[in-house]
Formats: C-alpha cells, sequence, structure tokens
C-alpha cells in the first residue's frame, strides 16, 4: 500500500524566479532534480508532483515521473497537497517537498518521515541545523526554539533567543521540509489563518497555535533553496561539479 507518500507542490509562477521548475540543469529541468532526490528515499512508497501547471505536469510526464493537476485556486503549498492526499484514503503519513530543493539529502527526508511515523506525540515533523549567531539576525532565515524532547517552541523571523546573555544558547534554522500525520494535515489546511501566521508569515505558527506538535530534528547540512537567479547559478555551479 501506499502508505507513506513525498508530494512536491510545484507552480509556474514565482515573483523572484519565473518557471524555475521547469529550468534545465545539465539537461535536466529542477523539479526532476528534485524528484531524482525524493526517488532515493528508503521510507517513501509513492511521489506525486501537485501542479496546476500543464507544462510542470507535461515536463514530469516526460521524466516518467508522477503527477497530478489540482485547482488553479489553492493560495499555498499545503493545500494544494491536502488536495493530492484527499484523492488517495491509503497514504497515512505526508511529506512536503519543496520544488525548489533540487540538493535535499534523502537521509533528512528519511528523518523526517521516521519522525512523524514512529512519535506518538508528533503531529508534524521538520528539520533544523545549527546556525551562528551572525546568520541569526537574517529575517530571511526562519529561526527555531526548541525544548528538550525536540519539540518546536516557536519560529520566528527574528533572532531568537533574544541574548541577554552572549554564549548562553544555540541558534536553530528551520529547514522547509515537513512531515505530517494525515489527520495533521487535514486539520491545519482547515484551520484559520492564526495573527502569528499573519505577522510572520509562516504557516507552522498556525499549527503550534493551535496546540500541534511539530518534532524537529537536527541535521548538518546547508541547503540550496532556488529562489533567485543567484540561488540558480550556485546550484548549476554545484550541478556541474557533481556530474
Amino acid at each position: 500500500m501506499n502508505e507513506t507518500a513525498i508530494v512536491i507542490p510545484a507552480r509556474y509562477g514565482s515573483s523572484r524566479l519565473e518557471g524555475k521548475p521547469l529550468i534545465k540543469v545539465e539537461g535536466k529541468p529542477v523539479i526532476q532534480w528534485v524528484y531524482e532526490k525524493a526517488m532515493q528515499s528508503k521510507l517513501t512508497d509513492i511521489i506525486i508532483v501537485a501542479t496546476d501547471d500543464e507544462r510542470i505536469f507535461n515536463a514530469v510526464k516526460e521524466f516518467g515521473g508522477n503527477v497530478e493537476m489540482t485547482s488553479v485556486n489553492h493560495k499555498c503549498g499545503s493545500d494544494r497537497i491536502k488536495e493530492v492526499v484527499l484523492r488517495h484514503p491509503e497514504i497515512s503519513f505526508i511529506v512536503n517537498l519543496q520544488g525548489d530543493e533540487p540538493l535535499i539529502k534523502p537521509e533528512s527526508i528519511d528523518e523526517v518521515i521516521r519522525n512523524v511515523k514512529n512519535d506518538a506525540g508528533a503531529d508534524i515533523s521538520t528539520l533544523i541545523r545549527q546556525i551562528t549567531p551572525e546568520e541569526a539576525e537574517n529575517p530571511n532565515l526562519v529561526k527555531c526554539v526548541i525544548d528538550n524532547s525536540g519539540f518546536a517552541m516557536y519560529f520566528s523571523r527574528s533572532k531568537i533567543p533574544f541574548e541577554r546573555n552572549a554564549g548562553k544558547a544555540s541558534f536553530y534554522g528551520h529547514l522547509g521540509i515537513y512531515g505530517y500525520k494525515r489527520n495533521a494535515l487535514i486539520k491545519m489546511t482547515e484551520l484559520p489563518q492564526s495573527d502569528y501566521e499573519q505577522a510572520e508569515s509562516l504557516e507552522q505558527l498556525r499549527a503550534l497555535q493551535n496546540g500541534m506538535k511539530i518534532k524537529t530534528s537536527i541535521v548538518d547540512f546547508v541547503p540550496v533553496g532556488i529562489d533567485t537567479a543567484e540561488d540558480l547559478e550556485k546550484f548549476k555551479n554545484i550541478a556541474a561539479k557533481t556530474l
């Protein structure tokens, strides 16, 4: 049975880099790079690209991937993923893997799956990495504070914790990959936006503010997400060296 699914939301429009899922690097579109990383997961039963764009749909079909069309009215990737999941009652655990993370490590995907499947107290799972106090000043890098059991206490674009006394706490940056129990995904997407979510533009705060538990794991790699032309050039350089 397809109990565990990786769903990759992909849209064509982007304010900073139009059509990035279809930009070719070393002969392959970015979405294919992501899909092939997902295929290396050892704990996944099925991978589905969720898109509202026929160009992306056709590109995924062309390289032999599994893809489904979704509504053009979704406001975020989680809503797009929920539409796909509702078509598949056999799916119990879902990984939301962003379509612009072509260097995600398969082992990290599996860590997200293990946490959400094996921890009864976890509704959602995600990844964090240790960062410097200087990195924590960057509002584009989302920070996370965790409790002694590894559960997220809060996410923020601000530097958290505030250093009244320097050197007493670690700083963690958030990586935008999530694992969900099926009911948790459906519940979160049906809740209204919370005030913290709206203030910070961070969807995961809706879950925390409504009492849902997010389990984190600390990983040691720096992601290369493709949001800008500069990010794309960085990935092209890495891809050229690895092939």
